[in-house]
């Protein structure tokens, strides 16, 4: 196998590789971008139209979808899989996971268009970086441009393999990409509406990529990611990755689709989430439930059929969303 494809171990480790660009047997090449980015282009011959870029990391402790990363540039670095589309893998966060840590000072994950410009630091700096490959990336003219950015969550789940779908302004949200999720085990979407600071959301509100925030479970180390199956997932990347994906017959049998209806924001530190520490995501919530209170008597009660609840987290720094409250939708 030739060595670009060890991205992970290169990063892990610190560590830059003596040879930037290899050549597959085949003739796919592989170049090394900077740490924790590696892109692949395929042979002239091959070459299907698909922009890929494929992300994890960006939270250091998320294993599960760094070690399928590693999996599939692997197969690729070894002749298992021969790529018909341009491919980007990037880990997010290298510090991150190499302390095993959700990040070091700050979630790049709020980082994200244009916000690292208003803050500081090593992972405002990576935010921009990552900007800047993404953008360099999906720069080429007439191609299809996907992203899915690869995570998993803090907590359990009622909904374990769940997408996030972003906004912008004029764009609908595709019902082939849908299926496309739903033939790669994701249960339910949540269709945002408005625009995010996420990097899925960067990617499709300012580089026109169709995108999406992945999330395949709970987090764990590496090495103990057992009970998380990501088999369909990884099959349909195999598959875009080698352009061979089944002509037909992905539908949005058995997807649940959802929508934002408030955000909660953290205002103060006298704020306070009356839900247990490990409730779940996707937990329902009656309409009348004192849900949060914050200073200057602010109230979150559920008024919404149907409420749910994602990634609450009364631990993040004021200013910042401590939860989402979601309702059914349909498209």
């Amino acid at each position: 196998m030739l060595a670009l494809g060890k991205l992970l171990e290169l990063t892990l480790a610190g560590r830059e590789p003596t040879e930037k660009i290899q050549l597959t047997r085949e003739g796919a090449r592989l170049h090394w971008l900077g740490e924790g980015a590696l892109e692949i282009t395929p042979t002239a011959q091959a070459d299907n139209g698909m922009d890929l870029l494929l992300s994890a990391g960006i939270h250091g402790n998320e294993t599960a979808p760094i070690e399928l990363l590693d999996r599939l540039l692997q197969a690729v670095a070894s002749g298992q899989l021969l790529p018909s589309a341009r491919i980007l893998f990037l880990f997010g966060n290298p510090e991150a996971m190499r302390r095993g840590e959700r990040y070091i000072e700050q979630d790049i994950n709020r980082l994200f268009s244009g916000r690292h410009e208003q803050s500081s630091g090593n992972e405002a700096l990576r935010a921009n970086e990552l900007e800047r490959l993404a953008a360099a990336f999906f720069s080429k003219p007439g191609r299809k441009r996907l992203h899915y950015d690869l995570h998993t969550a803090i907590r359990a789940s009622k909904i374990e393999q769940f997408a996030l779908y972003p906004y912008a302004e004029g764009r609908e949200h595709s019902p082939v990409e849908l299926a496309r999720l739903r033939a790669a085990g994701i249960d339910a979407v949540l269709l945002q509406q408005k625009t995010g600071i996420t990097f899925s959301s960067y990617t499709y509100a300012h580089l026109e990529a169709e995108a999406f925030t992945l999330e395949l479970g709970k987090a764990r180390p590496f090495g103990q990611n057992q009970m998380v199956n990501l088999d369909l997932l990884e099959t349909r990347l195999q598959q875009l990755i080698e352009g061979n994906e089944p002509a037909g017959g992905d539908t949005l049998d058995g997807l649940q689709l959802f929508t934002v209806s408030r955000e909660v924001i953290k205002h103060s530190d006298a704020f306070k989430l009356h839900l247990p520490d490990d409730i779940e995501n996707f937990s329902e919530l009656a309409q009348g439930f004192l849900l949060a209170e914050d200073i200057a008597n602010t109230r979150w009660v559920i008024e919404e059929e149907g409420a749910r609840i994602i990634f609450p987290n009364p631990k993040v720094k004021n200013g910042l969303r401590a939860a989402i409250l979601i309702v059914p939708a349909a498209i």
